[in-house]
Formats: C-alpha cells, structure tokens, sequence
C-alpha cells in the first residue's frame, strides 16, 4: 500500500493520506530526491535516478493533484522500507568492503591488543567524513519525507488541521533510552556499579549480556538486575562477528538465542558490533531489536536507517541505535567531551524522536571515561527537567508502540478521540500548516511541541 508507512507512522484518520502513482515504476532502482532535504532510493516512474547520491535528480516538481489525491513518481512505503532496511548500502563495494574488514579483524583479534584493534578501526573509519548520505551526525531523511507528505496531504484536501496520534505517552517532547553492552568479565564485574552511577541520575538502563564464550552469565547477576528494575537484553551469541555469515547457520544460532532470551526473561535483542541482516530476523524470538544504527558512518556495517523513530521489521520492532556509541566517541575520535551527544540529542529532539545510547561498562567506568558519561546523564537529568522527555527502558517503548500501532483517530460528533488499548496514555495532536511549514499541536493545551523550523536544514 502506497500509504502504509504515512498511516504507521502518523496514525491519522482512515483515507487522510491518499496517493496514486503517476505511472509504472522503472525496474531499476537509484537515488533522486524528493524536495532540498530528503535523498531516496529506490523505484521510480520518471526513470530519473543516480547510481549515487549526489547530483540528484528532483521528483518534487513532478507531484501533482488529482482531485485531493496526490499523484507521485514513486511509492512512499517502498522508498521508506528501502531506508528502514538499508536496502541502499547493498551495493557490492558496500558489502565486500564490510566483509573484507570484517573477517581480517576477527582473524586477527585473538593475537592482538587493545591498542591494535583501535588501530584496525580508525584505519577502517577514516574516510568516514567523506561520505554524503545518510547525513551526519543524525539522519531524518525518513521524517523529512513523511513531513512533507503530510504537508502536501493537506494541501491537497484543502485542510490546514490534521489529528493524529501522539508519537509519546502523556505528551512527552521525545524518549530517552540507555543501554550497556557487556562485551568482557571486566565488563560484566562493573555492572552493579555502573547500575549504582545511573540510579543516582534517575536513569533506567537494559544491559545486553553475551550468552556464551565471553563470561559467566550467573543468576545472582540477572537478579540484581530485575531487582534493580533494569532490564537484561540477549546481545549475539558468542559475540564473535559471524551470526550474519550464512543463513543456515544464523538459523541455528538463532535457535540456541531463543533459548537464552527464555531463561534470562529478555524480550529484546542486539547484534554484536551491530552486524546486521534486518531480513533476517524473523528467526528471532524477541519483541525487539536494537542491532540497526540511524547513520554507521563509523560503524563496522555501513549503512544507517535514516530514522530516528521505532519502526516495525515484521512482527518485530526495531529500537535505532540514534547516537554515538562511547567506545567509538572515545577511541576513534578522541572526543573526551559530551559536545557531539549534545549536538545528537538535539537534533533527535527536533523531529521528537527515540534517543538510544549504549555505554559499556567494560570502557565507561574507566577513570578518564566516567566523568564524561556523568556528564551526559546529569544532562540529561536536566533537560527533562525543562522539556517533557520519556526516561523509558526499552522494553516499555515497545510496549507503548505497540499499542499505538493498533490505535486510531475517529470522529465523534464534533470532536475526535483516540481508540486502542492504552488510550489512558495516548494524547491527540494536531498538525498545521502555518505559513507553508508544518507545526504539531497537542490537543489538551494547544502548545506547539515542536519548533517551527524556518531556515535551518531541517525546515520542510
């Protein structure tokens, strides 16, 4: 369905977003654009795209409307699966540069230090500034394309107010999600301090424990981490950068992590290292997953989903990893500073969006790195002290999106009410359209909840 990634997203009123394809899409897939800020890839019916994202070629103009209808040049859900999935980064140099790199560092990781894998890693990482697309430090190519539609939705119709369903529980500007990955015994030891350090900032966080090979995962573990109201994720198998090699055996692997996330009660899951395969995952038993990066310019995995939303990958609900990681802040950039997760944080709020963060309790509690992630959470501390954010551990935000993703907007005689299961939480808002940009409006107090953005390259 043309509208179903707009209907997800926004949960507007049944037949809001209406669209027809101006003619048969191209067999061939590639880069255009869709307005100043919003690169797509995938089919079109003009024929017109680049193998590259750059020099790209305007669909915008092209948009016309049939009588309320909007008449486009492409299929808006496939284009926004095509991002979701990276099913742009499958080039072959994309794939065999990752695998390349991939098999020589696991080859070589038993005979070498610490200090040689950052080596390998800043080797690996350092054309990453050369890359255009997705756009760093945070891409929301997938919300300029769904802020635009709504946009020409409405024009289209001739409305200038829209409802749909809040992004957040009880109006909340965005989410906030902390996560460790436990990657070495050393790692596993720091846990109950590091849990001591965010509990007293107010912070809840899920660690994701390597099942096999690495450590001991022992119950007197789990306990205190389910006491503590934490939260236990199952993070790869062995941890060893082969789960994605063949399906066959990611299959069987995939099996015996089944069976781990049963003992260890976890409904989320990560990759190790963020290796990833989202077609694969319905082999996996979990809620959801936290394995897929916004933008991986300095990942292992190129790529990136180019949302920083929660969004569905089958009947799992994939949780983007929107900021840096510390290890990657603090060794392969060398910024012992919380300037650059500041700069994230605010440009995920402006699209009020999902910030996820994984720290390691293997790095983080280091006596240089420490004060720095004190840092971030005392910050964030006093952000949702002045904006209304969601502290949430990731098993609540699927909960929460879940929920919403059954809820919907219909008229009751003069007004509109939200109806689905945890309605008690679910706020209505509006979106407008105020001098040609898009402004959202919660319905109980009629307060903008997100800034109307006029010149900066976030503006729609």
């Amino acid at each position: 369905m043309l509208n179903q990634a707009l209907n997800d997203h926004y949960r507007c009123p049944d037949g809001f977003f209406d669209y027809l394809l101006a003619g048969p899409l191209s067999a061939d897939q590639g880069y255009f654009q869709f307005g100043p800020n919003a690169i797509c890839y995938g089919r079109s019916s003009s024929g017109r795209y680049s193998a590259e994202p750059d020099l790209l070629s305007d669909t915008l103009p092209d948009v016309t409307d049939d009588e309320g209808r909007l008449v486009l040049g492409f299929d808006p859900s496939e284009i926004i699966d095509n991002l979701r999935l990276e099913r742009y980064a499958k080039t072959a140099n994309a794939v065999l540069g990752t695998e390349f790199f991939r098999r020589l560092y696991y080859l070589l990781r038993p005979f070498t230090s610490l200090s040689i894998r950052k080596r390998l890693q800043r080797f690996h990482a350092r054309a990453w500034k050369n890359q255009s697309f997705p756009t760093w430090p945070v891409d929301t190519t997938v919300e300029e394309i769904s802020q635009r539609l709504f946009l020409m939705s409405m024009g289209a119709k001739g409305m200038n107010r829209v409802p749909f369903v809040w992004f957040w529980p009880n109006g909340a500007n965005g989410c906030v999600t902390m996560t460790h990955d436990v990657e070495t015994r050393a790692g596993r030891d720091r846990c109950v301090d590091l849990m001591d350090v965010d509990d007293a900032f107010g912070i809840k966080a899920a660690f994701g424990l390597v099942p096999e090979e690495r450590y001991t995962v022992n119950a007197s573990l789990l306990d205190k981490i389910a006491e503590r109201d934490f939260e236990v994720m199952v993070q790869d198998l062995n941890h060893d950068g082969r789960l994605f090699d063949k399906r066959e055996e990611f299959e069987r692997r995939a099996k015996i992590i089944n069976r781990y996330g049963r003992e260890y009660g976890a409904a989320g899951f990560r990759a190790a290292v963020l290796y990833r395969k989202p077609e694969w995952f319905d082999a996996l038993e979990f809620a959801f997953d936290m394995s897929v990066p916004n933008v991986a310019h300095l990942d292992p995995q190129r790529g990136g989903c180019c949302t920083v939303m929660p969004y569905f990958i089958g009947n799992v609900l994939e949780l983007p990893v929107t900021t840096i990681q510390d290890y990657t802040l603090f060794h392969i950039l060398n910024e012992p500073s919380i300037d650059l997760w500041k700069m994230q944080i605010d440009l995920v709020l402006r699209k009020n969006g999902f910030l996820s963060f994984i720290v390691h309790p293997d790095y983080v509690m280091e006596e240089n790195a420490l004060p720095i992630y004190e840092g971030l959470l005392a910050y964030l501390r006093e952000l949702a002290g002045r904006v209304p954010i969601w502290c949430a551990l990731p098993r609540e935000v699927d909960s929460w999106w879940r929920a919403r993703s059954k809820m919907s907007v219909v008229k009751e005689g003069n007004s509109w009410r939200i109806h689905g299961d945890d309605t008690g939480r679910a706020v209505l808002a509006y979106a407008s359209n105020v001098d040609g940009k898009l402004r959202y409006e919660l319905a109980s107090v009629g307060e903008p909840v997100t800034r109307m953005l006029d010149s900066d390259p976030y503006s729609i």
